[in-house]
């Protein structure tokens, strides 16, 4: 997977074909998600679930009736991790024309959760559909992809700092890093906001998320986490096309941070 090209002309796809999904796609899919792991190292179950066959319903999708859903024990760094394992198998499927989307609140939940055999003491943060996509998107489609701003994105001096949080990282700079940071301003997020903000100091990479109100839910957990982890994600990924690695630390740097952003982890190279 060329996951440089995948992230610049990958969409969400909210509106399919009709068709099934084939069997070889599916196995392909299942058997790429299960060799996914992630640096907090908390696996994910995967299962793929049938709208007809368990009654799910979405608002916000039309054309499919395949699903696929993964869980994850609800410890430390669960969203971080179930973000972080999610988008690879989201990427991948693109990859092999194969649409999908993130879906988090816009689903009858407790039918989605029942029909993937969740847990006591574990969370499914989101689903994904998986399908053909259609020739041309629906109006519904279009006008929520119009109202979240799905095909633009914050401006990088909001999103990457170097040092501290009142110097904006130089995207004129250091072409590769900025790549890298490009990989990550593309990344998908609930309602499109964006909330990771990364502070470069030296060869360590800050993540930290911005937090916005009504996205932790009655059980805790915080949805804008799994943004974060889906930017990690892209992150190395980023890495690794350029032939580098980092370490993944939980050392917070004490850096003077603005309302509501919180520290979540560091990679260092």
């Amino acid at each position: 997977m060329d996951a440089m090209e995948t992230i610049r002309h990958r969409r969400s796809v909210r509106t399919f074909d009709g068709s099934d999904l084939r069997g070889e796609d599916a196995k392909k899919i299942m058997e790429y998600a299960n060799t996914v792991t992630n640096p907090y190292n908390i696996p994910v179950k995967w299962k793929l679930l049938n709208a007809k066959e368990d009654e799910l319903t979405t608002p916000v999708i039309v054309g499919t009736n395949t699903f696929i859903a993964g869980k994850i024990g609800a410890v430390p760094h669960a969203e971080e991790a179930f973000g972080y394992s999610f988008e690879r198998v989201l990427l991948y499927a693109d990859s092999i024309n194969i649409g999908t989307t993130w879906i988090a609140g816009t689903m009858n939940r407790p039918a989605f959760e029942a029909a993937a055999g969740l847990k006591e003491g574990e969370i499914m943060p989101a689903v994904s559909p998986l399908g053909y996509p259609a020739k041309k998107m629906s109006l519904r489609e279009s006008a929520m992809r119009k109202g979240i701003k799905a095909d633009s994105r914050l401006k990088p001096d909001r999103l990457f700092f170097d040092e501290t949080f009142e110097t904006a990282f130089d995207m004129n700079g250091d072409s590769w890093i900025s790549d890298l940071f490009e990989m990550i301003r593309w990344a998908p997020s609930a309602v499109n906001k964006q909330p990771w903000r990364i502070v470069k100091c030296g060869k360590e990479f800050h993540f930290y998320e911005k937090r916005d109100k009504g996205y932790i839910d009655n059980t805790g957990f915080d949805l804008q986490k799994v943004d974060i982890g889906i930017a990690m994600s892209h992150f190395t990924l980023g890495l690794n096309e350029q032939g580098q690695s980092a370490e993944l630390l939980l050392t917070n740097p004490a850096i003077c941070t603005p309302q509501d952003t919180f520290y979540v982890a560091t990679y260092r190279l």
